[in-house]
């Protein structure tokens, strides 16, 4: 019966995935990617595939629901240049994660979350205290093109959905407060912007059984729904200090991977 275990290894992926992609306002690859190594015993390619496909359904939509419900914004043209940048990286990281090793995939990763925390340990707070959503006209088109573009190919590159780099890009890089971030990066789990990039992985047959699939779907359904609504119940500076632990957390056990 080992569709049974597969099925429910899925579920346990989906919802820690779908938990911290929840009250972290990311998309859920970067859990994804190392609960499938973990529960599932996929290899890195695998795992990144799985994730990458998992991701393709509106699974975010219940997470992107509470932000909304808790009066937060995200204007139209913000999800329109991040959503360009990110569909031309995506195919260019999905071609260029299949022609490298798993080595040097592993090593991307903990370089690219050591990235991340260094740029929200640096964050500094708008001068103002002012904690209201940002007006559409004070970010500029090119840095939102340029983030959606590093997005897309951190997504296919190492299939994590990009989701990690929109927050902090938007909240430690332009200043974005927290949950209005989170939220804008909550939107593109449910817009299928990652296909180009799934389905290399998938035309390579670079995923888990089908079992596992419908597992980490419905986690992720439940999860993300559970980590949002905790999210909008605590501050900012709450929030940014778990990013910087589960980060960390993420980058240790990555960094172990790579060096057994």
């Amino acid at each position: 019966m080992s569709w049974i275990h597969d099925l429910l290894a899925g579920i346990g992926v989906g919802l820690v995935g779908g938990l911290t992609s929840g009250f972290m306002g990311t998309s859920p690859g970067g859990g994804l990617v190392v609960f499938t190594v973990l529960l599932l015993g996929a290899e890195q390619h695998v795992a990144q595939g799985t994730s990458l496909i998992t991701q393709v359904p509106p699974t975010g939509l219940a997470g992107v629901r509470r932000y909304w419900q808790s009066g937060n914004r995200s204007p139209l043209q913000w999800i329109a240049w991040i959503g360009l940048g990110f569909l031309a990286g995506g195919a260019g990281g999905g071609y260029a994660a299949a022609a490298v090793s798993d080595s040097v995939l592993q090593w991307t990763y903990v370089v690219y979350l050591v990235a991340l925390i260094a740029l929200l340990i640096l964050r500094r707070d708008r001068k103002d205290g002012n904690h209201a959503a940002v007006d559409r006209d004070e970010l500029p088109w090119l840095p939102l093109l340029l983030i959606g573009a590093l997005a897309g190919f951190s997504s296919g590159f190492m299939g994590i959905g990009g989701g990690l780099a929109i927050t902090v890009g938007l909240a430690a890089g332009l200043r974005v407060p927290q949950h209005q971030a989170q939220l804008v990066s909550l939107i593109f789990s449910v817009i299928p912007t990652n296909i180009p990039a799934a389905w290399i992985y998938w035309s390579k047959g670079l995923m888990v059984g089908w079992p596992a699939i419908i597992g980490i779907l419905a986690g992720l359904w439940i999860g993300t729904d559970l980590g949002a609504r905790a999210a909008n119940g605590v501050s900012k500076a709450v929030l940014h200090r778990v990013m910087i632990a589960l980060i960390s957390v993420m980058a240790l056990y990555m960094t172990h991977k790579a060096l057994t």
